[in-house]
């Protein structure tokens, strides 16, 4: 970059240079991301093209026929076209193998999206032999078609323009495409624009590229890269790197990721994020402005978008998932300070985050379907509504509760059925006292997000999700490598090395009685695998679930016990109508007196109001049903706290 020309909205924090060792050191991170396998090999590369080319076949001829069964004539048919783009980690070039190839089509506009896109289009690609795995999200906030073609996965997207034909040598980068065109085509247009103008504004495009991979790669192995949960996905990682590019304009790849940890563990959140400055554009459509929007002030982490109009790309982060980042941000930083001192190599850096090791509590939510294609489906809608709960504990607990949801699906391949699981952790939160007999009470929580999952249009016979609690020694084994739990030895020698910031570092959470004896104490029956549906033991397919049974959780944290209950679990064969009789029956022998503390009012109250501390679990049988009531769930104040955090 030369002396006159500045990059960003304010001026770089250093015009600095490589010295001998920071080229050393690149050099040795870009063997690590060749060797971590970050690059397409030129055959991948070559049938990407070669996809790509078909799927733009495949649109023309889609618009064609529409134009045709619309009868516009002739000569509108014969030309009638529609445009493919690439937008995300392709367009960038930064994508890898395996990686989604996300696509846009730019179609007339007489062609719409939910009748066409997704009625016509869709029934074409299904027809298709080349075509796997089709699966139409049309409530998305951006509507997209996911499916495999030829085995690469695309993620296709669709946009209306104001034209009657589309011109092949099209141009989406003019603002003049968005003239009359509806939101979510904004939205879809600007994937594109969005891309071009990041490679626009950075100083050096191959030191960006190479430190997008490194941080994308990062962010993966630290369950950090989930838009859709909370944290950040592909758009916000590239414009977080290239606000550093902008910073530090000579800076090469080492230098920047060691900036990248540096600038984020210092920035004050929610001051945004920009490449340039935000314009208010001619066609009128809203910007992100605190000043004029109340809804744009409520963002916590606000990332912005340099196309116009210029808008929040981070709007999903919360509370909770802003402080796992931020605490993962310092992690980093204190890592690359190592490796600048040459106390540590590039792998410190990228080991994956011990999620199963940090916290004592876990939230499991189990997702069931009667075959693949459900889960599939299913299972695509529940990862979209995850987030919703944790805002709903944020909201229900008053921020006193923290939420960590872990990105990654599971499943117990040793089972049969069909079925997949996500974690949360849960802990309470850091530096406020622990009050006498406070309690978080979130089953009414967990049933609100419940309700708001199973209401899903798409929902078939067999889909269903239940949410649980679990300690950390009872986290199912499906989820570590290999399938097998790590010795009580390796956790500790895990803890001591991987320490998250933030709390006591010798607090493993499996203290023996005489350790625990000046604590709160956690008064839980253990949890039985099969409260899932029997997913851990393999014999058995999961069940299909009555819509009458509900998911009940509860937390209650408080320094001394208050009434905690665990309700024994309840086997025996009923009718539907006898669901409720006999779950009356079974709570009121096993509650007997027991009071609790009530969240908010502080009053008690007895076990005629503790009915739904239990949570109903209904299996289909061919002789009749099986109905067990889960345990609630309590935790202590100190029992809520994080186990191991990494040490400052």
């Amino acid at each position: 970059m030369t002396g006159e020309q500045q990059y960003g909205v304010t001026n770089p924090i250093s015009m600095a240079g490589p010295t001998e060792a920071d080229l050393h050191r690149t050099r040795q991170l870009e063997e690590f991301l060749v060797s971590a396998g970050l690059y397409e090999s030129p055959e991948d590369g070559a049938l990407r093209k070669e996809v790509l080319a078909q799927i733009d076949q495949i649109a023309k001829a889609w618009v064609k026929r529409i134009t045709d069964e619309r009868g516009y004539g002739e000569q509108l048919v014969e030309e009638a076209n529609a445009k493919i783009y690439t937008f995300g980690s392709y367009r960038l070039s930064v994508h890898g193998p395996g990686a989604d190839l996300d696509t846009l089509c730019v179609g007339p506009c007489y062609v719409i999206r939910e009748e066409d896109f997704f009625g016509v289009l869709h029934d074409m690609l299904a027809e298709m032999p080349e075509v796997s795995e089709l699966h139409p999200v049309p409530d998305a906030h951006v509507p997209v078609m996911k499916f495999k073609f030829k085995g690469i996965s695309i993620d296709l997207i669709y946009a209306s323009i104001s034209l009657w034909v589309v011109p092949e040598d099209f141009d989406i980068s003019q603002e003049s495409v968005l003239c009359d065109v509806d939101e979510q085509s904004v939205t879809s247009l600007n994937g594109c624009r969005v891309a071009d103008q990041i490679l626009r504004l950075v100083p050096n495009v191959d030191h960006f590229r190479t430190t997008l991979r490194c941080m994308k790669l990062w962010a993966k192995r630290r369950g950090l890269y989930s838009n859709v949960t909370g944290f950040l996905g592909g758009v916000n990682w590239a414009l977080l790197v290239a606000r550093i590019c902008q910073l530090y304009p000579n800076a090469i790849p080492s230098m920047l990721v060691s900036r990248f940890f540096r600038v984020y563990t210092q920035w004050r959140w929610p001051n945004p994020v920009m490449l340039c400055s935000i314009e208010e554009g001619t066609l009128g459509f809203p910007v992100w402005d605190p000043r004029k929007n109340p809804r744009d002030r409520t963002h916590h982490m606000p990332i912005i978008t340099p196309a116009y109009p210029c808008m929040n790309s981070s709007y999903n982060v919360s509370t909770s998932t802003l402080r796992v980042m931020t605490e993962q941000f310092q992690t980093g930083n204190k890592i690359c300070e190592d490796i600048e001192m040459n106390k540590a190599g590039w792998d410190a850096l990228f080991e994956p985050y011990p999620f199963f090791e940090s916290y004592r509590n876990y939230l499991q939510i189990d997702i069931v379907a009667a075959d693949q294609d459900d889960l599939r489906t299913w299972k695509g809608w529940v990862e979209s509504r995850l987030r919703q709960l944790t805002l709903k504990i944020e909201r229900d607990t008053f921020g006193m509760l923290q939420c960590h949801p872990y990105p990654c699906e599971y499943n117990n391949t040793s089972s049969q059925g069909y079925h997949c699981a996500y974690f949360m952790g849960l802990q309470r939160k850091q530096g406020v006292p622990i009050q006498e007999g406070q309690q978080f009470d979130i089953r009414g929580t967990v049933e609100e997000f419940r309700h708001s999952v199973i209401m899903y249009f798409l929902w078939r016979p067999g889909m269903d999700i239940f949410v649980s609690h679990v300690r950390r020694k009872q986290i199912p084994p499906y989820v570590f490598p290999g399938g097998v739990l790590p010795s009580r030895h390796a956790r500790g020698a895990n803890q001591t090395v991987k320490a998250s910031p933030g709390s006591s570092s010798g607090n493993s959470g499996d203290e023996s009685p005489e350790q625990c004896s000046n604590k709160s104490s956690v008064k839980l029956k253990k949890r039985k695998h099969e409260t899932a549906g029997n997913i851990d033991k393999g014999d058995k397919k999961p069940a299909i679930r009555s819509n009458r049974a509900v998911a009940c959780l509860g937390a209650m944290e408080g320094s001394t016990y208050r009434g905690i209950i665990a309700v024994e679990a309840v086997s025996q064969r009923v009718t539907d109508g006898d669901v409720q009789s006999c779950l009356k029956q079974k709570v009121s022998e096993v509650l007997g007196s027991a009071r609790t503390i009530d969240r908010v009012s502080g009053k008690t109250s007895t076990e005629g109001s503790l009915g739904n501390v239990t949570a109903l679990r209904a299996e289909n049988f061919q002789n009749g049903r099986k109905v067990e009531s889960q345990q609630a769930l309590g935790v202590t104040g100190n029992d809520l706290g994080s186990s191991s955090r990494i040490k400052k």
